[in-house]
């Protein structure tokens, strides 16, 4: 525990957490095929490879007034509609399926997939599925039984007060930033990227690059993601969001604001 709280603590300043990744970190994430969308073209992006030294996050802020933290229970109008992905998924083809209770979230297999209540050992959370097809996992309808059908998967929840939300938020991070770090030919997550619209309304989010782009251990430099996972938190709401649409920079700053700012 001491030594999560200290990653913690070093990760919130430089935006690079460095944990040990567990054994058995072989598996990855279901293929993003295509090329990034929503983001500059490939080579010209300024996005820094999360090897080497630590960089300092990016921090945005909104250019309207800052939003208020929110209060009270989670609500379906707080969870990401598929509106979020036009242009570039086609809208009219996004399904959303819904479900309250306890389950596996986004959490990579590098770091040892758990359920949120294993994690957190609190109640139940909204889980929400944006899927291209109406062909979803039996044991659990927010995922598309096949991969590639998968848009987006986001869950959320609310805590007793702004700071264990934080604090959940935070925990929900670490277990994530392992995978900055992985094997060449193994998928990895690229650096942090903060998103602030106010004190307590922020997002950290990385973008995912396929193994084949992963040639020295870290997330390839100056080169677009393909997706990305965010960890949300506004007020008393916290939230983890998966992306599987293949989406670069731009896209996905613009998604994780749009969820943060619903959240």
């Amino acid at each position: 525990m001491a030594a999560l709280l200290t990653a913690a603590a070093l990760g919130l300043v430089t935006g690079r957490f460095v944990l040990p990744p567990p054994p058995g970190a072989d598996a990855r994430p279901a293929a993003r095929p295509g090329a990034a969308v929503g983001g500059p073209s490939r080579g010209t992006s300024a996005l820094p490879t999360p090897g080497g030294s630590a960089p300092t996050p990016t921090s945005s802020a909104s250019g309207s007034a800052s939003p208020t933290g929110a209060t009270g229970p989670v609500t379906k109008a707080n969870l990401l509609a598929p509106a979020a992905f036009g242009p570039d998924v086609g809208v009219g083809k996004i399904h959303v399926t819904d479900r309250y209770g306890d389950g596996h979230y986004a959490n990579a297999a590098c770091t040892g997939e758990k359920t949120l209540e294993e994690t957190l050992g609190g109640p139940g959370a909204h889980f929400r599925g944006l899927t291209t097809s109406t062909r979803t996992d039996p044991s659990d309808p927010t995922l598309a039984l096949d991969g590639a059908d998968q848009v987006a998967r986001e869950v959320a929840a609310e805590a007793r007060s702004p700071s264990l939300a934080q604090n959940f938020a935070q925990r929900l991070l670490l277990e994530q930033v392992p995978c900055q770090e992985e094997t060449p030919g193994h998928w990895v997550y690229g650096r942090t990227t903060t998103v602030r619209l106010a004190p307590d309304v922020t997002a950290s989010w990385m973008g995912v690059y396929q193994g084949s782009r992963n040639t020295t251990g870290t997330a390839p430099e100056g080169e677009e993601p393909c997706g990305g996972i965010a960890v949300l938190r506004s007020g008393t709401h916290y939230g983890v969001l998966e992306v599987d649409a293949c989406l670069g920079t731009a896209a996905m700053d613009r998604v994780v604001r749009t969820a943060l700012s619903q959240l």
